[in-house]
C-alpha cells in the first residue's frame, strides 16, 4: 500500500513540477529554470537529510561511481518535461513520459540490468503498453 502510495504522490508532484517549471521557463528559459529546481530540490533534500540525522552517508563509498552520476539525468528530465509541455502540452507530454518510462523499465525488469532481478513480460504486459500507445494516438486526435 505504501509502495503505491508514494507512487501516486511521484507521478502527482512529476506533473506538477512540469507545468511549475515550464511557466518559469517562460521568463527565464528552459536551462535556467533546470538549474533553479536542481538547486531548491538539493536543499529540500538537505534539510530532510539534516532533520531526519539519517547516518547513511558512510555507506556512500561503496555506491558504484557511475551510479552517482543519475542527479544529471534530472537536468535533462526537467528540459525535455519543459520543452514537452510547451509543444505539445501537459497531458500528451505525460501520457508519452509513462509510456516512455514502461518500455524502459520492460527492458530493465526483462534484461536484469543494473542488478535488478529478471522478470519475464508476457503477452499481458505488451498488451497492456499497446493499449497505453493507442490511448495516446487517440488523445493525440
Amino acid at each position: 500500500m505504501k509502495g503505491s502510495l508514494f507512487a501516486f504522490l511521484g507521478g502527482a508532484f512529476i506533473t506538477l513540477q512540469g507545468v511549475a517549471n515550464t511557466r518559469i521557463s517562460q521568463d527565464i528559459g528552459t536551462w535556467q529554470t533546470a538549474s533553479i529546481t536542481q538547486f531548491t530540490g538539493f536543499l529540500v533534500s538537505l534539510l530532510v537529510v539534516m532533520f531526519v540525522r539519517d547516518k547513511n552517508w558512510k555507506k556512500l563509498k561503496n555506491v558504484k561511481p557511475l551510479y552517482l552520476t543519475s542527479g544529471a539525468f534530472a537536468a535533462i528530465i526537467i528540459f525535455s518535461n519543459v520543452a514537452s509541455i510547451e509543444y505539445v502540452g501537459v497531458t500528451l507530454s505525460i501520457s508519452v513520459l509513462l509510456i516512455a518510462q514502461l518500455s524502459l523499465t520492460f527492458l530493465i525488469d526483462g534484461k536484469g540490468w543494473f542488478g535488478i532481478p529478471k522478470q519475464k513480460m508476457r503477452l499481458p504486459q505488451f498488451v497492456g503498453i499497446a493499449m497505453m500507445v493507442v490511448g495516446v494516438v487517440i488523445l493525440r486526435f
